[in-house]
């Protein structure tokens, strides 16, 4: 009998595609934006202005304000005032008319806002056209539909909303973050005091001038920008009933204190280091495109990125192999480029933080490849890179990078698997590839995580919930759970 020979197929690296860039003639971006407060924008007490940067090329998109303790006092009271007045007391189904024009209008407008936010961020033009954007504007959908069934998500428990709500936002996907936080705030009948990150305020901005389109009653939804001192002024306003922070796990403990004994309901949704966990009976090139998309496409972006796998013994150098194959044939480079799979790192602050994680990880004895990729020389960018021979207490398999480095680890058994994946300060989320139901079952009911998904990575749907345990934070954003944050029941 002939033996059969296995052909595996190499990328070639000189091939190179046609440029194909989205045009940026779309994006209408101000010179300068003010503070969006009271249904206008106005110009900050502080009198001081930041710029924001594009990631991929370096240069100055605009100006924008930098709000102070002053502008946060004002912008807390015109909430409070809309609460009092016009939100807190107008029926559900006129809420639910707002939120859906909200929705619409995000819809229409699609374009430009993913050219925006790939603009401001850095991710690649696919990843904001086609994910998120439409999952924004899904919320708002999903949202607006249950503003006048409170009483039916909460029988014969009077739900009532908080009142004024101070959100704060991280830059990996800020409209997305927005449409989060905001949806459902207003769907149970609170206003709004939205702070975007620092570095990615113009989808932020954008859909306030889109607000005052849809002709929401001023001080519902204000949004102020600035930087951390912003932020700590908003949390500890007497005038907040409510805060809800995206973001580190740094500065959510610091918030956590922050709001101790003080009356204000808290949800936090920080930090992790998710295990993707692959058995040796999963669909393998399946899995290993979920490994890609888990922590490459999105530049490992996503504090639920898989940036951690485990690889059953048995499988663990054909998987590897794949891995490093298809490492190859990833573009990096212009996030316009509609070829393009890794875009520009968020900002220079934050390259500098990941290419120290992978100097770590040589110093603890990892071994590293990175792919051949040439990238540019203007602006801020990493090679995808895997580091192998983890050891379980290395600093790269324990600590969130936020990048696109992925850390490799085998296991022989279910339990090893499991022991393995829950040994870390996080439990945001999981991933699991396997062919047997039984086994799904058993990790997920096993695994500390607030997301586990199975044998697909970084979905996510309005209806459903989304948070952590351990450092990963409390509290749900999405779903039934998302509008229990927003209200007294």
């Amino acid at each position: 009998m002939a033996k059969t020979s296995t052909l595996r197929l190499k990328f070639d690296s000189t091939r190179t595609l046609a440029p194909a860039p989205e045009s940026k003639s779309i994006a209408k971006i101000a010179e300068r934006y003010e503070l969006f407060i009271n249904g206008k924008f106005e110009k900050p007490a502080s009198k001081k202005y930041f710029n924001t940067v594009n990631p991929a090329t370096e240069e100055v998109l605009s100006k924008v304000a930098a709000a102070n303790a002053a502008d946060v006092d004002k912008v807390v009271m015109a909430a409070r005032n809309a609460y009092n007045k016009v939100w807190g007391k107008m029926p559900g189904k006129e809420r639910a008319k707002y939120i859906f024009r909200i929705a619409r209008l995000i819809q229409e407008r699609a374009r430009e806002f993913a050219v925006i936010e790939t603009l401001d961020g850095g991710k690649p033009i696919r990843e904001s056209r086609d994910f998120d954007v439409p999952t924004a504007a899904n919320h708002f959908f999903y949202y607006a539909g249950w503003a006048d069934k409170l009483e039916y998500a909460f029988p014969n428990r009077n739900p009532q909303p908080l009142g004024v709500a101070g959100q704060i936002i991280p830059w990996n996907f800020p409209l997305l973050m927005a449409a989060w936080k905001i949806a459902p705030a207003l769907a149970c009948g609170n206003t709004v005091v939205l702070k975007p990150a620092e570095t990615t305020p113009l989808t932020a901005l954008k859909l306030a001038e889109l607000i005052q389109e849809a002709d929401l009653p001023p001080g519902v939804v204000n949004i102020i920008t600035g930087a951390g001192d912003t932020g700590a002024a908003l949390v500890n306003h007497p005038g907040i009933n409510k805060v809800a922070f995206t973001g580190s796990t740094e500065v959510g403990k610091i918030i956590q204190k922050a709001v101790a004994g003080t009356g204000k309901k808290l949800t936090l949704e920080l930090g992790g280091k998710a295990a993707n966990i692959i058995f040796d009976d999963a669909p393998l090139d399946q899995a290993v495109e979920g490994v890609i998309n888990g922590i490459f496409f999105n530049q490992g972006h996503v504090c639920c990125a898989g940036s951690r796998l485990l690889v059953q013994e048995s499988v663990y150098k054909q998987v590897l192999q794949k891995l490093k194959d298809r490492l190859e044939t990833l573009i990096v480079g212009d996030p316009m480029d509609k070829n393009t799979d890794i875009g520009a790192i968020n900002s220079r602050q934050q390259l500098e933080v990941i290419n120290k994680y992978i100097k770590i990880g040589q110093q603890e004895g990892a071994e590293m490849f990175q792919s051949s990729a040439v990238i540019p020389k203007k602006g801020f960018y990493c090679r995808p890179t895997l580091f192998t021979n983890v050891a379980q207490s290395n600093r790269i398999a324990q600590e969130e990078i936020f990048g696109p480095v992925l850390s490799i680890q085998t296991f022989r058994t279910e339990d090893e698997a499991i022991e393995k994946a829950n040994n870390t300060p996080f439990g945001l989320s999981a991933g699991v590839w396997t062919d047997k139901g039984s086994k799904i079952f058993n990790m997920t009911s096993k695994l500390k995580a607030g997301v586990v998904w199975a044998n697909t990575y970084n979905k996510f749907d309005p209806v459903s919930p989304f948070g952590g345990f351990k450092e990963s934070g409390f509290g749900r954003e999405g779903g039934l759970h998302g509008l229990g944050a927003y209200l007294k029941v």
